[in-house]
């Protein structure tokens, strides 16, 4: 990655570290250094939006998980659980360069089919595309942004 595009998400504090003229990041769900892709630069900063802006505690935050889509392994970016572990909020992560098209929206609701979450986020950094799923009505709305975490405890 040779520029680091400024996105339209809140700033985020990230660990960056050079070895032999490949940059890493600490991934701050991972804890460990990733190799900073444009997609990896916007799902560090989506995770940073979630956690630091919208309350969500890194715990209930999972990164890059291997799913079984009609026998193809797929890995879907970020996925939010609840307090008993249920996926609420999936998150799939572009590059910035990269247009949030039918086909990106195509890939993120096949994920939805097997995770069947809440809230449902598609962003290449620049751009951010929510949905709020209504399973009882089977009704799919876009909304303006994913709701703050409330705990109930």
């Amino acid at each position: 990655m040779q520029t680091l595009i400024p996105l339209n998400l809140p700033k985020a504090t990230l660990t960056l570290t050079r070895k032999d003229n490949v940059i890493y990041v600490n991934c701050l769900i991972r804890k460990k250094k990733i190799i900073l892709t444009p997609e990896e630069w916007v799902r560090q900063h989506y995770i940073n939006y979630l956690s630091e802006d919208l309350l969500y505690p890194l715990s209930f935050i999972s990164v890059e998980k291997e799913l079984i889509y009609f026998g193809l392994k797929k890995r879907w970016d970020i996925v939010v659980v609840n307090k008993l572990f249920e996926p609420i909020i999936l998150v799939e992560c572009k590059g910035p360069n990269i247009k949030l098209n039918q086909e990106a929206q195509k890939q993120v609701f096949s994920y939805q089919n097997k995770l069947n979450c809440e809230y449902i986020v598609l962003s290449n950094g620049i751009e951010h595309i929510n949905w709020k799923v209504e399973q009882s009505k089977k009704k799919i709305t876009e909304v303006s942004e994913i709701p703050i975490y409330f705990s109930s405890e």
